[in-house]
């Protein structure tokens, strides 16, 4: 190879890599949708002490056609059962799980969803729908 054509070869590779670096900046600033712990105070008339009480933690993202679902709940029976029922119901199909305990009491979900051909929803009607699922499942 003369030099010519390396640096013929090493200037496509640059442009290769620059299309790769917009594609990436462009799938990091697609939109996030949190729904944020918060917290319930409690204080009983003639009581000193106060309780505390969670709401489910969800965020979704979207890149092309796969979303990736993180949620933090409370440890519940059936509650993952009753989370993929309601991905499956959204027109999403199941890619990838995990489910970490954490503590004694509470779940950490990893979901990676893929839309099928029927999916129509936004990213906030995805996070309040299982939002709602795990409001019911309390």
């Amino acid at each position: 190879m003369d030099e010519a054509s390396v640096l013929e070869n090493i200037i496509r590779y640059l442009n290769y890599l620059q299309e790769r670096v917009d594609i990436l900046e462009k799938q990091a600033r697609k939109p996030v949708v949190h729904v944020k712990k918060s917290e319930l105070v409690v204080d009983d008339v003639g009581s000193s002490s106060s309780e505390q009480q969670s709401t489910p933690s969800i965020e979704a993202r979207v890149c092309d056609k796969h979303i990736l679902l993180r949620i933090y709940c409370e440890k519940r029976k059936g509650v993952l059962v009753k989370i993929l029922g309601e991905i499956e119901k959204l027109n999403l199909g199941v890619v990838s799980t995990s489910v970490v305990p954490f503590g004694s009491s509470s779940l950490y979900i990893t979901i990676i969803a893929e839309k099928e051909k029927e999916f129509s929803l936004a990213l906030k009607e995805i996070v309040q729908n299982l939002y709602n699922v795990l409001q019911r499942a309390a």
